[in-house]
Protein backbone atom coordinates (compact mmCIF):
# COMPACT_ATOMS: atom_id res chain seq x y z
CA UNK A 1 0.00 0.00 0.00
CA UNK A 2 3.07 2.38 -1.05
CA UNK A 3 2.83 5.28 -3.20
CA UNK A 4 5.27 7.04 -4.59
CA UNK A 5 4.90 10.24 -5.67
CA UNK A 6 7.52 13.22 -6.91
CA UNK A 7 7.25 16.98 -4.61
CA UNK A 8 9.99 19.48 -4.66
CA UNK A 9 11.42 21.73 -2.12
CA UNK A 10 9.44 24.83 -2.32
CA UNK A 11 10.65 28.15 -2.56
CA UNK A 12 11.89 29.67 0.82
CA UNK A 13 10.95 33.22 2.12
CA UNK A 14 14.20 34.64 0.74
CA UNK A 15 12.98 34.47 -2.94
CA UNK A 16 15.42 31.59 -3.70
CA UNK A 17 14.19 28.54 -5.84
CA UNK A 18 15.27 25.64 -3.95
CA UNK A 19 15.45 22.94 -6.39
CA UNK A 20 15.86 19.66 -4.75
CA UNK A 21 13.15 17.31 -5.94
CA UNK A 22 12.40 14.57 -3.53
CA UNK A 23 10.13 11.46 -3.89
CA UNK A 24 8.30 11.14 -0.79
CA UNK A 25 7.56 7.00 -0.03
CA UNK A 26 3.94 7.01 1.55
CA UNK A 27 4.32 4.20 4.61
CA UNK A 28 0.70 3.52 6.36
CA UNK A 29 0.93 1.74 8.95
CA UNK A 30 -0.63 3.28 12.02
CA UNK A 31 -4.71 3.86 12.73
CA UNK A 32 -3.61 6.80 14.47
CA UNK A 33 -1.88 9.96 14.92
CA UNK A 34 2.35 10.00 14.93
CA UNK A 35 3.71 11.06 17.88
CA UNK A 36 7.88 10.26 17.22
CA UNK A 37 10.03 9.04 14.46
CA UNK A 38 13.46 7.20 15.73
CA UNK A 39 16.89 6.28 13.24
CA UNK A 40 18.78 3.79 14.47
CA UNK A 41 22.71 4.34 14.31
CA UNK A 42 23.28 2.92 11.00
CA UNK A 43 20.09 4.16 9.25
CA UNK A 44 18.82 1.37 7.72
CA UNK A 45 15.50 0.95 9.97
CA UNK A 46 13.05 3.56 11.48
CA UNK A 47 10.81 3.12 14.33
CA UNK A 48 7.88 5.09 14.21
CA UNK A 49 4.91 5.77 17.44
CA UNK A 50 1.50 6.33 17.26
CA UNK A 51 -1.26 6.54 19.19
CA UNK A 52 -2.74 3.15 18.38
CA UNK A 53 -0.42 1.93 20.45
CA UNK A 54 1.87 -0.14 18.25
CA UNK A 55 5.30 1.11 17.61
CA UNK A 56 6.21 0.04 14.30
CA UNK A 57 9.80 -0.43 12.55
CA UNK A 58 10.28 -0.30 8.82
CA UNK A 59 12.93 -0.19 6.16
CA UNK A 60 14.29 3.17 5.85
CA UNK A 61 15.17 2.96 2.30
CA UNK A 62 11.92 1.66 0.28
CA UNK A 63 9.36 2.05 3.72
CA UNK A 64 8.71 -1.70 3.67
CA UNK A 65 6.97 -1.91 7.05
CA UNK A 66 8.71 -5.07 8.90
CA UNK A 67 6.80 -5.62 12.09
CA UNK A 68 5.17 -3.98 15.39
CA UNK A 69 5.74 -4.22 18.74
CA UNK A 70 2.57 -5.33 20.25
CA UNK A 71 2.13 -5.14 24.13
CA UNK A 72 0.96 -1.30 24.91
CA UNK A 73 -2.57 -0.63 26.14
CA UNK A 74 -2.28 3.42 25.38
CA UNK A 75 -0.62 5.87 23.23
CA UNK A 76 2.93 4.98 22.42
CA UNK A 77 4.43 8.45 22.79
CA UNK A 78 8.66 7.99 22.69
CA UNK A 79 11.12 5.42 21.66
CA UNK A 80 14.86 5.03 21.60
CA UNK A 81 16.76 2.31 19.89
CA UNK A 82 20.19 1.07 21.45
CA UNK A 83 23.27 1.73 18.97
CA UNK A 84 24.14 -1.86 17.98
CA UNK A 85 19.98 -2.17 17.03
CA UNK A 86 18.98 -5.29 19.41
CA UNK A 87 16.88 -3.59 22.01
CA UNK A 88 14.06 -0.80 21.32
CA UNK A 89 12.86 1.49 24.45
CA UNK A 90 9.16 2.38 24.28
CA UNK A 91 7.19 4.91 26.66
CA UNK A 92 3.31 4.83 26.21
CA UNK A 93 0.03 6.85 27.76
CA UNK A 94 -0.37 2.92 29.84
CA UNK A 95 1.95 4.10 32.59
CA UNK A 96 4.73 1.48 31.54
CA UNK A 97 8.17 1.78 29.43
CA UNK A 98 8.81 -1.73 27.41
CA UNK A 99 11.96 -3.01 26.53
CA UNK A 100 11.94 -4.95 23.20
CA UNK A 101 13.86 -7.20 21.09
CA UNK A 102 14.23 -5.59 17.42
CA UNK A 103 14.97 -8.25 15.74
CA UNK A 104 12.58 -10.88 16.96
CA UNK A 105 9.57 -8.24 18.46
CA UNK A 106 9.62 -10.24 21.90
CA UNK A 107 8.98 -8.19 25.22
CA UNK A 108 11.75 -8.41 27.00
CA UNK A 109 10.96 -6.23 30.29
CA UNK A 110 7.90 -3.81 31.31
CA UNK A 111 8.90 -0.63 33.95
CA UNK A 112 5.84 0.09 35.16
CA UNK A 113 5.01 3.35 36.85
CA UNK A 114 1.69 5.43 38.35
CA UNK A 115 1.11 7.83 35.51
CA UNK A 116 1.98 8.51 32.09
CA UNK A 117 5.72 7.85 30.59
CA UNK A 118 5.90 10.28 28.07
CA UNK A 119 9.67 10.36 27.34
CA UNK A 120 12.41 7.63 26.71
CA UNK A 121 16.09 7.98 25.82
CA UNK A 122 19.48 5.96 25.91
CA UNK A 123 22.66 7.21 27.57
CA UNK A 124 25.78 6.81 25.09
CA UNK A 125 27.01 3.37 25.85
CA UNK A 126 23.31 2.10 26.27
CA UNK A 127 23.74 0.82 30.31
CA UNK A 128 20.91 3.68 31.55
CA UNK A 129 17.69 5.35 30.01
CA UNK A 130 16.27 8.63 30.99
CA UNK A 131 12.43 8.62 31.55
CA UNK A 132 10.00 11.14 32.21
CA UNK A 133 6.41 10.42 33.73
CA UNK A 134 3.47 12.83 33.78
CA UNK A 135 1.98 14.95 36.36
CA UNK A 136 -0.94 12.28 37.45
CA UNK A 137 -3.94 12.31 39.87
CA UNK A 138 -2.24 14.41 42.10
CA UNK A 139 1.65 13.10 41.44
CA UNK A 140 3.85 15.43 39.80
CA UNK A 141 6.06 15.24 37.01
CA UNK A 142 9.46 12.99 37.61
CA UNK A 143 12.58 12.28 35.68
CA UNK A 144 14.08 9.14 36.46
CA UNK A 145 17.37 6.98 35.50
CA UNK A 146 17.01 3.18 35.02
CA UNK A 147 19.80 0.97 34.95
CA UNK A 148 19.70 -1.30 31.60
CA UNK A 149 21.01 -4.98 32.43
CA UNK A 150 22.63 -6.56 29.14
CA UNK A 151 20.97 -9.83 30.55
CA UNK A 152 17.10 -9.14 30.54
CA UNK A 153 16.65 -11.82 32.81
CA UNK A 154 18.83 -9.41 35.63
CA UNK A 155 16.94 -6.61 35.12
CA UNK A 156 15.86 -4.53 38.08
CA UNK A 157 12.82 -1.85 38.09
CA UNK A 158 14.32 0.09 40.50
CA UNK A 159 15.29 3.57 39.56
CA UNK A 160 19.26 4.79 40.20
CA UNK A 161 17.85 8.49 40.11
CA UNK A 162 14.44 10.48 40.78
CA UNK A 163 13.91 13.88 39.93
CA UNK A 164 10.98 15.42 40.97
CA UNK A 165 10.13 17.97 37.70
CA UNK A 166 8.99 21.58 37.59
CA UNK A 167 5.38 22.20 36.94
CA UNK A 168 3.53 20.78 34.08
CA UNK A 169 4.57 18.06 31.86
CA UNK A 170 8.00 17.19 31.05
CA UNK A 171 7.73 16.99 27.02
CA UNK A 172 11.62 15.32 26.43
CA UNK A 173 14.45 14.84 28.18
CA UNK A 174 17.85 13.52 26.71
CA UNK A 175 21.28 13.00 28.02
CA UNK A 176 23.57 15.57 27.70
CA UNK A 177 27.73 14.93 26.54
CA UNK A 178 29.23 12.14 28.48
CA UNK A 179 25.91 11.22 29.78
CA UNK A 180 27.13 13.53 32.48
CA UNK A 181 23.83 15.77 32.30
CA UNK A 182 19.92 15.27 31.64
CA UNK A 183 18.62 18.30 29.54
CA UNK A 184 14.52 18.51 29.68
CA UNK A 185 12.11 20.49 28.75
CA UNK A 186 8.31 20.88 28.98
CA UNK A 187 5.42 22.59 29.40
CA UNK A 188 6.81 25.67 31.23
CA UNK A 189 8.49 26.62 28.07
CA UNK A 190 11.98 26.46 30.64
CA UNK A 191 15.33 24.41 29.20
CA UNK A 192 16.77 22.62 32.27
CA UNK A 193 20.11 20.63 32.68
CA UNK A 194 20.54 18.20 35.57
CA UNK A 195 23.86 16.69 37.35
CA UNK A 196 22.44 13.17 36.21
CA UNK A 197 24.90 11.99 39.91
CA UNK A 198 22.99 14.11 42.32
CA UNK A 199 19.98 15.41 40.63
CA UNK A 200 20.89 18.61 41.29
CA UNK A 201 19.47 21.20 38.49
CA UNK A 202 22.66 23.00 37.05
CA UNK A 203 21.07 25.42 34.64
CA UNK A 204 17.74 26.94 33.16
CA UNK A 205 16.89 28.60 29.62
CA UNK A 206 16.36 32.73 30.63
CA UNK A 207 12.79 33.15 30.61
CA UNK A 208 13.13 36.55 28.13
CA UNK A 209 15.77 35.24 25.48
CA UNK A 210 14.35 31.63 25.61
CA UNK A 211 11.26 30.17 24.83
CA UNK A 212 7.16 31.86 25.96
CA UNK A 213 5.14 29.03 25.23
CA UNK A 214 5.37 24.70 25.62
CA UNK A 215 8.65 23.08 24.24
CA UNK A 216 7.29 20.31 22.14
CA UNK A 217 10.09 18.70 21.08
CA UNK A 218 14.02 18.21 21.45
CA UNK A 219 16.51 16.56 19.42
CA UNK A 220 20.22 16.57 19.63
CA UNK A 221 22.97 17.35 16.96
CA UNK A 222 24.64 14.42 15.70
CA UNK A 223 27.92 14.89 17.72
CA UNK A 224 25.48 15.92 21.05
CA UNK A 225 27.44 19.49 21.27
CA UNK A 226 24.07 20.99 20.56
CA UNK A 227 20.02 20.31 20.41
CA UNK A 228 17.19 22.03 19.07
CA UNK A 229 14.13 22.69 20.84
CA UNK A 230 10.24 23.47 19.12
CA UNK A 231 7.48 25.37 20.49
CA UNK A 232 3.99 25.80 20.69
CA UNK A 233 5.38 30.24 20.37
CA UNK A 234 6.10 29.46 16.91
CA UNK A 235 10.01 29.37 17.09
CA UNK A 236 12.53 27.07 17.60
CA UNK A 237 15.80 27.74 19.23
CA UNK A 238 19.18 26.12 18.97
CA UNK A 239 21.43 25.68 22.25
CA UNK A 240 24.85 24.76 23.31
CA UNK A 241 24.40 21.56 25.10
CA UNK A 242 27.23 22.22 27.79
CA UNK A 243 26.73 25.65 28.75
CA UNK A 244 22.88 26.01 27.55
CA UNK A 245 23.89 29.17 25.64
CA UNK A 246 21.42 30.22 23.11
CA UNK A 247 22.86 29.89 19.66
CA UNK A 248 20.01 30.79 17.19
CA UNK A 249 16.47 31.49 16.92
CA UNK A 250 14.36 30.37 13.75
CA UNK A 251 10.78 31.73 13.62
CA UNK A 252 7.85 30.51 11.60
CA UNK A 253 4.24 31.03 11.39
CA UNK A 254 3.14 27.99 13.11
CA UNK A 255 3.14 26.24 16.41
CA UNK A 256 6.15 23.40 15.87
CA UNK A 257 5.86 19.90 16.98
CA UNK A 258 8.67 18.86 16.07
CA UNK A 259 12.17 19.48 14.72
CA UNK A 260 15.30 18.04 13.79
CA UNK A 261 18.96 18.37 12.98
CA UNK A 262 21.00 17.71 9.51
CA UNK A 263 23.79 15.32 10.31
CA UNK A 264 25.50 16.26 7.15
CA UNK A 265 24.24 20.08 5.92
CA UNK A 266 24.01 23.35 7.90
CA UNK A 267 20.64 22.91 7.76
CA UNK A 268 17.45 22.26 10.28
CA UNK A 269 13.62 21.17 9.48
CA UNK A 270 10.93 22.58 11.50
CA UNK A 271 7.09 20.95 11.56
CA UNK A 272 4.10 21.86 12.67
CA UNK A 273 0.71 23.47 12.43
CA UNK A 274 -2.60 24.14 13.38
CA UNK A 275 -3.69 21.88 16.49
CA UNK A 276 -6.26 19.17 15.87
CA UNK A 277 -8.92 20.63 17.65
CA UNK A 278 -8.67 23.94 15.42
CA UNK A 279 -8.59 21.42 12.07
CA UNK A 280 -11.81 22.33 9.83
CA UNK A 281 -10.60 21.66 6.66
CA UNK A 282 -8.33 18.72 4.64
CA UNK A 283 -6.52 21.58 2.60
CA UNK A 284 -3.10 21.35 3.25
CA UNK A 285 -1.99 24.77 2.45
CA UNK A 286 -4.50 25.90 4.97
CA UNK A 287 -3.40 24.44 7.72
CA UNK A 288 0.37 24.79 6.72
CA UNK A 289 1.01 21.35 7.01
CA UNK A 290 4.61 21.31 5.59
CA UNK A 291 7.86 20.96 6.98
CA UNK A 292 10.17 23.67 6.56
CA UNK A 293 13.79 23.98 6.35
CA UNK A 294 15.90 26.69 7.45
CA UNK A 295 19.94 27.38 7.22
CA UNK A 296 21.42 26.46 10.74
CA UNK A 297 23.37 29.40 10.62
CA UNK A 298 21.93 31.84 8.75
CA UNK A 299 18.42 31.39 10.12
CA UNK A 300 17.13 31.84 6.98
CA UNK A 301 14.36 29.38 5.38
CA UNK A 302 15.39 27.40 2.70
CA UNK A 303 12.53 26.11 1.68
CA UNK A 304 9.50 23.82 2.38
CA UNK A 305 8.06 20.32 2.00
CA UNK A 306 4.26 19.75 1.68
CA UNK A 307 1.98 16.84 1.50
CA UNK A 308 0.77 15.93 5.23
CA UNK A 309 -3.44 16.52 5.51
CA UNK A 310 -2.88 17.02 9.20
CA UNK A 311 -0.16 18.65 11.87
CA UNK A 312 3.29 17.32 11.50
CA UNK A 313 4.14 16.09 14.75
CA UNK A 314 7.55 13.87 14.30
CA UNK A 315 10.57 14.43 12.41
CA UNK A 316 13.98 12.75 11.48
CA UNK A 317 17.05 12.83 9.27
CA UNK A 318 18.56 9.54 8.86
CA UNK A 319 21.34 9.92 11.13
CA UNK A 320 24.08 7.96 8.04
CA UNK A 321 23.23 8.89 4.54
CA UNK A 322 26.49 6.60 3.61
CA UNK A 323 25.08 3.21 4.53
CA UNK A 324 22.19 3.15 2.34
CA UNK A 325 22.13 1.82 -0.75
CA UNK A 326 18.50 2.91 -2.06
CA UNK A 327 18.76 5.92 -4.56
CA UNK A 328 22.71 6.91 -4.29
CA UNK A 329 24.41 9.53 -5.69
CA UNK A 330 28.06 10.54 -6.10
CA UNK A 331 28.47 13.60 -4.96
CA UNK A 332 31.88 14.88 -4.19
CA UNK A 333 33.65 11.39 -4.73
CA UNK A 334 31.38 10.14 -2.18
CA UNK A 335 28.20 8.10 -2.06
CA UNK A 336 25.41 9.93 -0.58
CA UNK A 337 22.28 9.52 0.60
CA UNK A 338 20.46 11.89 2.32
CA UNK A 339 16.62 11.64 3.55
CA UNK A 340 14.42 12.00 6.28
CA UNK A 341 10.80 11.07 7.50
CA UNK A 342 7.72 13.14 8.77
CA UNK A 343 4.77 11.67 10.80
CA UNK A 344 1.38 13.52 10.91
CA UNK A 345 -1.67 13.55 12.62
CA UNK A 346 -2.79 11.99 9.13
CA UNK A 347 -1.93 8.58 10.40
CA UNK A 348 0.95 8.97 7.57
CA UNK A 349 4.54 8.66 7.86
CA UNK A 350 6.46 10.19 4.57
CA UNK A 351 9.79 9.15 3.60
CA UNK A 352 11.49 11.77 1.79
CA UNK A 353 14.97 10.87 -0.44
CA UNK A 354 17.00 14.07 -1.78
CA UNK A 355 17.92 14.46 -5.04
CA UNK A 356 21.55 15.73 -5.66
CA UNK A 357 20.54 19.40 -6.41
CA UNK A 358 19.65 19.41 -2.22
CA UNK A 359 23.24 19.21 -1.72
CA UNK A 360 24.00 22.09 -3.92
CA UNK A 361 21.28 24.73 -2.75
CA UNK A 362 23.10 28.16 -2.30
CA UNK A 363 22.19 31.28 0.02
Amino acid sequence: SFRVSRSGLDRGSGGRESRGAMRPILMKGHERPLTFLKYNREGDLLFSCAKDHNPTVWFADNGERLGTYRGHNGAVWCCDVSRDSMRLITGSADQSVKLWNVQTGAQLYSFNFDSPARSVDFSVGDKLAVITTDPFMGLPSTIQVKRIARDPNEQSSESVLTIKGPQGRINRAIWGPLNKTIISAGEDAVVRVWDTETGQLLKESDKETGHQKTVTSLSKSADGSHFLTGSLDKSAKLWDARTLTLIKTYVTERPVNACAISPLLDHVVIGGGQEAVHVTTTDRRAGKFEAKFFHKILQEEIGGVKGHFGPINALAFNPDGRSCMFQTYIFYNSVILHSFSSGGEDGYVRLHHFDPDYFTIKM
